[in-house]
């Protein structure tokens, strides 16, 4: 009980670390792993091992997927590639089914560029269609944000799954599949909030295009989603070659598939596809692109290793022990990872951070709470997703991102995106809940 009491203590100064005190998440979960073993009686040496060790083995897996998925995004962003992929998408479903569209665009282009980003960019084309087609910004705004949120949270290349999959030790593959399964509901449910509720909030706004870096000339729709497809497929593929049923059988074959779908190796043939996107500009262009996309990129990695050194000290602290207790509570062992990764999104705002510290606390919580198998532990990485997604509010910049490029006073996101992710969140755990009893 004292670990447990000491780990609620360590959690709250982590929390309070990051929103009080604006200490970058790295060095605060880094502080709060060094508390924890203090708290929990390790030896100095034992301390320190741990955090090498638990740094070092999460970046081992992880950190070339997020370098090579950053480039990806970076390169989509800059290209033009994300507005050539919402005005096929808008093309093929038409401007009646716009709030679809704009979901549909949001869920793709998250995959590989982060949603406020992908906000940004994606936020003159939501004016201009509101305009147009006289539909709400309201609703517009909310399946844009929703349908980038989707992704963002439960989908690999993204790098808060990602880093989860890597501190739990759960197969990417797996986490990718289990999590387009699971997006999907979160993204319906998202869609028929914004379409049913939020078109009674009229807002009004001048359009004018977003000043912003244009290419000459945008990459095709073709070379747009390469990047996005490829890896996703590659990875898939792998993870159904694997099935004991062996459907691709074996030999040079099965090695082949295992090669590329490794998400380092997929992730890579990825970024090189990304590209073929760059059209004029050159090589200056292009390093510019490619030095932005590895700053984002470093410092994810960075968290991402925290999170892992933190996660190596709670192993160390025997808190698996006490977790042992929760094992037989009806099945419903996702509501766990579930509640630590809400309660963190809300105290201080950022998924990627709360997917990322739960992801450290539950990681000796797989065994007791029977998630210790490949499908086990992709369930819980999804758990977590749909924690972070719950909620939104004033101190994540993600809402103000949404707010103030869709013209929202503060009144308006807390009734239209918040309660839109609040939503997301919960059908998010049920969906894995339902796909926990059906596989485990």
């Amino acid at each position: 009980m004292f670990i447990f009491i000491s780990l609620l203590f360590v959690v709250a100064l982590i929390v309070v670390l990051t929103v009080r005190f604006n200490l970058h998440p790295f060095l605060a979960l880094l502080f709060g792993a060094i508390v924890m073993g203090f708290l929990g009686s390790l030896e100095g040496s034992v301390l320190v091992g741990s955090l090498a060790d638990g740094f070092g083995a999460t970046l081992r897996s992880i950190g070339i997927v997020i370098a090579a998925g950053a480039i990806i995004g970076e390169y989509l962003d800059r290209s033009g590639g994300a507005k050539v992929l919402a005005n096929k998408i808008l093309d093929k479903v038409g401007e009646k089914k716009s709030p679809l569209s704009m979901s549909l665009t949001g869920y793709i282009v998250s995959i590989p560029v982060f949603c406020d980003s992908g906000f940004i960019v994606l936020s003159a084309l939501n004016r201009a269609i509101a305009k147009r087609a006289k539909i709400s910004l309201a609703v517009l705004a909310v399946a844009l944000a929703s349908g980038l949120y989707a992704t963002h949270v439960f989908v690999p290349p993204t790098p808060g799954p990602l880093a989860a999959a890597a501190t739990l030790g759960a197969n990417v593959g797996w986490v990718l599949i289990l999590g387009l399964i699971v997006s999907v509901p979160v993204l319906f449910a998202s869609l028929a909030w914004a379409t049913l509720y939020c078109k009674r909030f009229n807002i009004e706004f001048e359009l004018s295009e977003l000043e912003s870096e244009k290419p000459k000339t945008p990459p095709s729709f073709k070379l747009a989603i390469l990047p996005i497809l490829t890896p996703i497929l590659l990875i898939a593929v792998k993870s159904i070659a694997e099935l004991p049923a062996a459907p691709f059988g074996g030999g040079w074959f099965l090695s082949a598939v295992q090669f590329v779908g490794d998400p380092i190796v997929a992730l890579l043939i990825g970024a090189v596809l990304s590209f073929l996107m760059v059209r004029g500009g050159g090589k200056k262009i292009q390093n510019k692109w490619l030095e932005e996309a590895l700053k984002k990129a470093g410092i994810i990695i960075l968290i991402t290793g925290a999170g892992g050194a933190f996660g190596a000290v709670l192993r160390e602290t025997g808190l698996g022990e006490f977790a042992s207790q929760f094992a037989q509570i009806g099945g419903l062992g996702v509501l766990v990872p579930f509640l630590i990764a809400a309660f963190l999104k809300t105290a201080q705002g950022s998924s990627t951070v709360a997917i990322i510290t739960a992801a450290a606390i539950t990681a000796p919580l797989l065994e007791p709470l029977g998630f210790d198998s490949t499908i086990g532990a992709a369930l819980v990485v999804l758990a977590i997703g749909a924690g972070s997604l719950t909620i939104s509010h004033v101190n994540d910049s993600y809402f103000w991102v949404v707010a103030k490029f869709s013209e929202m006073d503060t009144s308006t996101a807390l009734k239209t995106h918040t309660i839109a992710t609040l939503i997301m969140g919960v059908t998010g755990l049920i969906t894995v809940q339902i796909l926990a009893w059906l596989l485990i």
